[in-house]
């Protein structure tokens, strides 16, 4: 049984294709659904923390492109432009709740330097003490490769280390983990929970999804290791209803859990 209805600290994650249409333009409906529901968490005395993705589409969309640019020095351009337009937004529509957010830019660095990774941990704790909710992405503009966590996937597996989270919620364009494709194989079935990552699961992860998106079922199942590790539960659910979080908090059978044998034994 699913119990997180203690669940202190809780990260959740929505990737690119749940923010944003296809067009790269911001889904407005669905970004104030989702503000809705994460201030109603912290309401409940929750410590909520957001890493989203979209700052690169957010980009194309506002200059009307619909080309997604590859070199390094487009896409940070693009993060540029579009990192401001994804806070505008979040400020507006989570201060419809009378709820504070901060931005939070990371990069890779923050995990492999102790002392960083301190400050950062520091700055989340007194975000939470301040009633905030903390909204991280990667800071594409500075990132260089060894900077770059590769996806906010694993970002947001990081981030769920860092501040010693009870819950990580990757929100995505599909329901979860399939035995196979399921966008191309209807006789997929959806894996309801797995407790090793073993060279099977590791073999059913495709690639990148969306023209937009970044990252994949291999990103998602990376980000899975990093949170089994450190004893963090990780769930991946479809992010088209965001209310889907709640359910999830109130023990319903949604999406794919990863959990370590261990933490289950517990």
């Amino acid at each position: 049984m699913r119990d997180f209805g203690n669940a202190k600290k809780i990260v959740v994650k929505v990737g690119t294709s749940t923010v944003t249409y296809p067009t790269g333009k911001l889904n407005l409906s669905r970004l104030e659904k989702l503000a809705r529901v994460l201030s109603d968490i912290k309401n409940e005395g929750r410590d909520v923390v957001l890493v989203t993705s979209g700052a690169v589409a957010s980009g194309l969309g506002r200059l009307g492109l619909t080309k997604n640019h590859k070199t390094t020095q487009e896409k940070q351009a693009l993060a540029a432009i579009g990192q401001g337009i994804l806070m505008q937004i979040y400020e507006k529509l989570f201060g419809e709740y009378g709820v504070v957010v901060a931005q939070v830019l990371l990069t890779k660095d923050v995990v492999d330097e102790e002392k960083k990774m301190l400050n950062v941990k520091n700055t989340f704790e007194y975000l939470f003490k301040y009633g905030a909710i903390p909204i991280v992405n990667e800071n594409d503009v500075v990132a260089i490769e060894e900077l770059e966590f590769g996806d906010n996937d694993t970002l947001s597996a990081y981030v769920a280390t860092i501040i010693g989270a009870d819950l990580l919620i990757i929100l995505s364009d599909i329901d979860g983990l399939y035995s196979c494709d399921p966008r191309i194989d209807k006789s997929a079935e959806l894996i309801k929970e797995v407790f090793e990552i073993d060279s099977y699961i590791e073999s059913i992860a495709g690639g990148a999804g969306t023209l937009n998106s970044t990252g994949g079922m291999q990103t998602k199942i990376e980000a899975a290791k990093i949170a089994m590790q450190h004893g963090i539960p990780m769930v991946i659910a479809n992010g088209e209803n965001p209310s889907i979080v709640k359910e999830i908090l109130e023990g319903k059978e949604i999406g794919t859990l990863f959990v370590s044998k261990n933490a289950v034994s517990r």
